[in-house]
């Protein structure tokens, strides 16, 4: 089976650029590489959005048209839900018994969206839990990676944690250590000799070599059918110095993003009025780049100007060649081009990377049931995997009563 990636998204209704080049576009390409889970986090945005219950539904699916527009192919990608999904919502709960309170307050995102979001009342156990909601919406998939820039590198770390201490509570029996004895026993003594040298090695020193070279043996005696699958488990915990993995701790897929600012320079939102839908006309385009801020030094066609100081230079960047971009700084540093010849190779190429987008959304605005049906598909592959997660859940935490 293929590693699988999961990641999701606030439903803000049409996305813009900056969605599709922040993160959409790398969700199209690891569908080709990684068994993808997409989820509409619909949840999530009311952490801070609860009073706007109203807008959710729709912009939920004008969301997913996005995403279909831009390729993701459904039967490639699992596409769904996060609040049909009540597992999500009894896992958050469950990790919540044994998450200490501490690590949600120390999120560097927390006291940041608070002082952001002044408008908002955000005292709530909702937005302090979030986190520990992502976690679970991470864990109950067993996902071996999240795609994510390093600034949201920290909500993965919070994860591993919280999967770890989870493992370490609750992956132990009560006759754990006569269990793992018997599954030594069963690889033979020189094996059983070799892995705890290796997990001694790991323990004492770190060494990620030798916790490689236990685990690779394990999985060989696996193969061999000299280990249940069980007993190969309780190993793989054993030699980290755990219990049986009952939850997957996820990795980083660090991801390259090209952050695009918005119409005025600052960050590309709709709250700013600053963006460029991924489903704009081709007119509104055109009129949006032309009345792009442009570097303050050239306020006459006659000023030379800096394209590092020029928000429009950053389009330059995402959609344009190396003998453009030459041409751009030439061209800007000696005012031999205005502004408005600047812009035009960025509305170009804007324009060509929309028109499949806008072909492809066509059809599924004309048909909205594909949609829902694509949801719905999407949503039934995810509870298969969510419902076996939480019944091996239940079953360390001892609810299989």
């Amino acid at each position: 089976m293929r590693p699988r990636v999961l990641s999701g998204m606030r439903p803000t209704g049409a996305l813009h650029l900056g969605h599709f080049h922040g993160a959409l576009k790398n969700w199209v390409r690891l569908q080709h590489d990684y068994d993808c889970f997409y989820f509409v986090a619909d949840w999530h945005a009311l952490t801070t959005h609860y009073e706007d219950r109203e807008v959710i539904e729709k912009t939920v699916y004008d969301m997913v048209i996005d995403w279909l527009a831009a390729g993701l192919d459904p039967e490639k990608s699992t596409i769904f839900i996060q609040s049909r999904l009540p597992e999500h919502a009894e896992l958050f709960t469950l990790l919540a018994m044994g998450t200490p309170l501490a690590w949600l307050e120390r999120m560097p995102t927390y006291k940041d969206q608070i002082e952001k979001l002044k408008d908002k009342d955000l005292a709530t156990y909702g937005f302090l839990g979030y986190p520990l909601l992502q976690a679970a919406d991470i864990l109950i998939y067993k996902a071996s990676y999240v795609p994510v820039g390093e600034d949201q590198a920290p909500h993965v770390e919070i994860t591993r944690e919280v999967a770890r201490r989870f493992n370490h509570l609750y992956g132990r029996a009560a006759n754990h250590a006569d269990q793992v004895a018997a599954a030594l026993a069963a690889m033979g003594k020189d094996d059983a000799r070799y892995i705890e040298k290796q997990r001694k090695a790991y323990g004492q020193d770190g060494s990620t070599e030798a916790l490689a070279k236990g685990e690779a043996l394990v999985r060989k005696v696996l193969a061999a059918e000299a280990l249940t699958a069980d007993q190969a488990e309780l190993l793989l915990g054993h030699l980290k110095g755990s219990g049986k993995t009952i939850l997957t701790e996820p990795g980083v897929l660090l991801t390259e993003t090209s952050k695009l600012p918005g119409l005025d320079g600052d960050k590309m939102s709709k709250s700013r009025g600053n963006m460029i839908a991924m489903r704009d006309e081709p007119a509104v385009v055109t009129q949006k780049v032309r009345g792009m801020k442009t570097d303050p030094a050239r306020a006459r066609r006659t000023d030379p100007g800096n394209p590092e100081k020029c928000p429009v230079w950053e389009f330059h960047k995402v959609y344009t060649d190396a003998d453009t971009r030459d041409w751009v700084v030439k061209g800007c540093t000696t005012a031999g081009i205005g502004c408005l010849e600047c812009k035009q190779p960025v509305i170009d190429a804007i324009l060509r990377e929309q028109q499949p987008w806008r072909e492809r959304a066509e059809a599924f605005l004309s048909n909205p049931k594909q949609v829902h049906w694509i949801v719905e598909m999407g949503t039934e592959r995810a509870r298969t995997v969510a419902r076996q997660t939480m019944k091996d859940v239940r079953e360390a935490m001892g609810l299989n009563y």
